[in-house]
């Protein structure tokens, strides 16, 4: 659609002038080439001159993104592999030491993408241009392609994999030490199979211009800035540079972190309204932050503010949407189910992620296993129930509630374009970035089929060979799961910025498939969720190599060797730590490496696949009400539905349920103060800013977004701290 108006168009003054000579129609025409369905975040205005200017029809992506390549750009360099694989065995390995520690210390993925620019200019400035194997050691200034690159390579796997907890919870809780073979194959099928999926539905997640995977927009944009590149979607408004407005905004976080995060950490957690009245029990269970429900609402610490993720990458329609549903879930529900004593929830906090017993003490697992970790009935019955704070009870009703809302969801609203997207090529889609991409050698689907099927042999061969209680239906089994709900949540992620979680109903689902077997519990939960979750981080890669037009045959081999690398990194650091460091795991470990993610890991592989869900949501259990929320997380988006045929240009069109019902994930430990400050800074950037300055807006909002510059100097000034 955009090449029938390349000969007309028309800067964004001369729209502003009226100077379009478009029918309605024509307008109505190219809106509906944009997305095969209602996009909440489809500007009409702005999307119309997105595309007669040969641009994206997002403001957002154009803000951040060129609408213009030089495939001539050396991308895959040598420089590029000898730093990423630097970047990223040190990150990986960094990450997994401290992984085990507490309080832990993080390297964040960002110091990769600051240091690694003056390292390639560097090695630009001093490495001699000789030529090996027909490459060239130095083919010229460090470019921003490389930089993108190396930069994915880094990140790819920094953090520590999920699969290592299973490895380590194997070795402290249930004494089963399996050798490396073992541990790397567990490791490469859950890193791989999430990335072979996410590759062979890129159709869908990465190619159509509705998926703007807003998060992706915030490192674009910070690329751009730190390379000092310029294009039409900045605009043309005055005022300091980019350059200069992100350092003043770096330079002055990291100084004022020191008050919150270090000199006076009462700004962090304000609760001025719990300082008033101390001894008030009802008052500091809905004002106070720690155990109550936050409703003193201030705090002075960005950390806190982007603790659930970046308000200014959030579109404000998602946020509002959260804002709302923490509102009447969380200060309006929560407390009626409390004081009415509601699951006996008043003999306990009303907020908390411990798990209690009958008594209001912390549930003490050890009483109801044996030697062997196994489930004991008898001593069950004889100690205790398990007892949940009422936020946690509702947290898992959300959580049931958003599984069955995603599959409503996407069958009413992204039917049309899964059916569209599964047959239009790159060429074929309304937009800039895809047309700019379709001139690159594209990855062969049966690329990312090999890697799959030999990532499932993997998984079969470690099943069958070790003893680990999980039998190969069950394998397929959580494949499926994961698969199935990859399109779904992330069309949903792609567009919100909101990942729907598959934790809760994947343990759900094993509990009742295979009780009192904790190994399958965490393997299956595994390959059922955080298969689909590196599916999406995947696809999030793809998608900035995407709008940096990084060829994709680079970033595939960039992506694969690199995982690789830091997978096995991981797991060497891992054993080297349990070999050599003593009482590892121990709460009496005397460096802090208490292991508190394995504890929690462990922990939860008892209660449900020990105790089993059976015996905590069946019916005539504690907590069997909950389970009708997966009934009203399939009733509430038909209701919405309806409703949109009837008024399509009402308020509805921006209700989401998924979202609504999976915003809720980070409570508890999250509460007001993430959540309140959070929106009301979405309003005013999002929303505020976005109406009345858009212009600023444009220039300022993404290329120095507050949450992950302020957070990497709240982790400079916050670690450093520590020690």
């Amino acid at each position: 659609m955009a090449n029938e108006f390349e000969g007309s168009r028309l800067s964004p003054e001369e729209y502003e002038k009226g100077d379009l000579n478009l029918k309605e129609g024509d307008n109505a025409e190219i809106l509906a080439n944009l997305a095969d369905f209602d996009d909440p975040n489809i500007d009409p205005e702005n999307a119309v001159t997105g595309v007669l200017e040969d641009d994206s029809p997002y403001p957002e992506v154009r803000s951040a993104v060129a609408n213009t390549d030089d495939p001539t750009i050396p991308v895959s360099t040598i420089r590029v592999w000898v730093m990423g694989i630097a970047w990223a065995i040190l990150l990986s390995g960094l990450n997994q030491f401290f992984f085990f520690r507490y309080p832990s210390v993080s390297v964040s993925s960002y110091v990769a993408v600051l240091l690694s620019l003056p390292m390639g200019r560097v090695w630009a400035a001093i490495v001699p241009n000789w030529r090996i194997f027909g490459h060239s050691l130095n083919p010229g200034p460090f470019t921003i392609k490389e930089h993108v690159l190396l930069t994915i390579m880094a990140t790819v796997g920094s953090g520590s994999a999920y699969a290592t907890d299973i490895v380590a919870v194997q070795r402290v809780f249930y004494k089963q030490t399996y050798n490396f073979s073992y541990q790397w194959m567990l490791v490469m099928s859950t890193q791989l199979l999430g990335f072979s999926i996410g590759g062979i539905l890129r159709r869908f997640l990465v190619q159509p211009p509705s998926m703007i995977w807003p998060a992706n927009l915030v490192t674009c944009a910070l690329f751009n800035t730190l390379h000092a590149q310029s294009y039409a979607g900045m605009g043309t408004r005055g005022g300091i540079s980019r350059e200069r407005f992100f350092l003043y905004v770096w330079a002055g976080s990291m100084c004022w972190y020191f008050l919150p995060g270090y000199l006076f950490q009462a700004l962090s957690y304000f609760s001025w309204v719990c300082w008033i009245a101390p001894d008030n029990v009802v008052v500091n269970q809905l004002f106070g932050y720690q155990s109550g429900l936050g409703m003193s609402l201030i705090t002075f610490d960005w950390s806190q503010i982007s603790y659930i993720g970046s308000p200014l990458a959030t579109p404000w329609w998602a946020e509002a949407n959260i804002a709302v549903a923490f509102m009447f879930f969380i200060w309006f529900l929560t407390p009626v189910l409390y004081y009415t004593n509601t699951w006996y929830a008043a003999y306990l906090p009303i907020s908390s992620r411990t798990s209690f017993d009958n008594t209001g003490s912390s549930y003490n697992v050890s009483k109801i296993v044996n030697s062997d970790a196994s489930f004991n009935l008898k001593a069950y019955e004889a100690y205790s129930p398990l007892f949940l704070s009422t936020t946690f009870a509702v947290s898992y009703g959300l959580s049931f509630a958003s599984i069955t809302a995603t599959l409503t969801h996407a069958l009413l609203y992204f039917r049309k374009q899964i059916w569209v997207q599964s047959r239009r090529s790159m060429r074929e889609q309304p937009d800039i970035h895809a047309r700019l991409m379709a001139k690159y050698k594209h990855v062969p689907e049966w690329w990312y089929g090999i890697i799959f099927v030999s990532m499932v042999v993997f998984g079969i061969i470690l099943i069958e060979v070790w003893h680990t209680e999980f039998p190969v239906w069950a394998f397929f089994l959580a494949l499926l799961i994961s698969f199935f709900y990859v399109i779904p949540v992330g069309m949903i992620q792609a567009i919100t910025n909101q990942q729907v979680g598959l934790n809760v109903i994947t343990e759900l689902i094993v509990g009742y498939a295979l009780p009192g077997r904790p190994i399958a519990m965490m393997m299956f939960k595994t390959w059922g969720y955080i298969t689909m979750a590196q599916a999406l981080t995947f696809s999030a890669d793809f998608k900035l190599g995407h709008y940096m037009k990084i060829p994709p045959r680079s970033m595939f081999w960039a992506q694969v060797v690199a995982t690789m690398i830091a997978g096995t990194v991981q797991l060497g650091v891992q054993a080297w730590m349990f070999t050599n460091v003593p009482d590892m795991c121990s709460p009496k470990q005397k460096d802090g490496f208490i292991c508190p993610s394995t504890e929690v890991f462990g922990t939860a592989s008892i209660i449900w696949g020990v105790i089993s869900p059976a015996r905590v949501f069946s019916p005539g259990q504690n907590y069997s009400s909950l389970t009708y929320f997966f009934l009203v997380g399939a009733i509430c988006p038909v209701a919405a539905y309806l409703i949109h045929l009837k008024w399509p240009h009402s308020l509805i069109r921006y209700i989401n349920f998924p979202v609504i019902f999976s915003g809720m994930g980070a409570i508890p430990p999250a509460n007001a103060v993430n959540y309140v400050p959070w929106a009301i800074v979405g309003f005013i950037f999002n929303f505020w800013i976005r109406r009345r300055h858009f212009s600023w807006w444009t220039k300022y909002n993404l290329p120095a977004e507050r949450d992950d510059w302020v957070e990497y100097g709240a982790d400079m000034v916050g670690e450093y701290g520590i020690y």
